[in-house]
């Protein structure tokens, strides 16, 4: 074999390799805007997961995907409650994808409303469309499962940009040193803050995907894939308190959650009673 084949064959070689790498990557993203949705119980339709299929092999493209996906719906009835959750999760889904592939991020509150925006364009109905990438001008609150109903208290709607910089600044003194109580402790605090109406968690989530991505990290893919809502129950814990049952906030769990993600993906997540 002489040189230029040589050449020709690791030429090849690489490229066959870079191709399998794009898959890969792809099918993680993919399954990671899947395994989000499920947070708020969204479950994904089966033409979803044939476009997807699709889209990992290259045989589409992100805005034909979702370009198939409002054909798609289309055709259905749009007051149908079970339509409307299968559709977020779609829609939700690609986009989610198409900014985890997108290497581009800023470290700013800013940058969480142009997530949500991205991520919520044309699915809030009636008077919540006006919040997409917006934040919220009314104090909420939601009862969560995990507290038996209660609600964790949110921040005051007069305070959500104070509260973010705030959180934005103590965090970007040492974001040079990610750890992990301290990344537990910034995602819970700008995930209390609430700031948008609905689609905090997933915002949030990819917010912190993208963030340590821009900082070199190589996450563990399949946290978020597996165990989202794991996730937003223990955002949900570590911001609640009753003083009359003697209960405090409580990281562990997300300083679990986060140190299999970052450090050791053999170590078992914390249980949650």
């Amino acid at each position: 074999m002489d040189e230029k084949q040589v050449a020709y064959t690791k030429s090849s070689y690489t490229k066959l390799t870079e191709d399998r790498i794009d898959k890969i990557q792809r099918r993680d993203n993919w399954e990671i805007a899947i395994g989000l949705n499920e947070v708020d119980n969204l479950k994904p339709s089966r033409y979803l997961i044939e476009l997807m299929d699709d889209s990992i092999e290259g045989k589409k493209t992100y805005k034909e995907v979702e370009n198939a996906l409002y054909s798609y719906y289309k055709e259905f009835n749009s007051n149908d409650e079970s339509i409307v959750q299968t559709e977020e999760c779609d829609l939700v889904s690609i986009r989610i994808v198409q900014l985890l592939e997108n290497g581009s991020f800023k470290f700013s509150p800013i940058t969480l409303k142009t997530i949500h925006k991205a991520l919520f364009k044309d699915l809030f109905k009636g008077e919540l469309e006006k919040y997409v990438g917006e934040f919220r001008d009314y104090n909420i609150s939601k009862k969560e499962p995990i507290l038996g109903g209660e609600s964790v208290i949110y921040g005051d709607y007069n305070d959500l940009m104070d509260l973010l910089e705030y959180d934005f600044y103590q965090e970007s003194k040492n974001s040079d040193k990610v750890s992990v109580s301290r990344l537990a402790k910034f995602t819970s605090s700008i995930w209390q803050v609430h700031p948008f109406c609905e689609g905090n968690t997933r915002t949030t989530a990819v917010f912190i995907i993208k963030y340590l991505r821009s900082l070199g990290y190589n996450i563990n893919n399949d946290l978020f894939k597996e165990h989202s809502l794991y996730f937003r129950n223990a955002l949900v814990l570590s911001n609640y308190s009753d003083i009359n049952r003697n209960i405090r906030p409580n990281f562990k769990y997300l300083e679990s959650f986060f140190e299999k993600l970052l450090i050791d993906a053999s170590t078992d997540l914390e249980k949650i009673n």
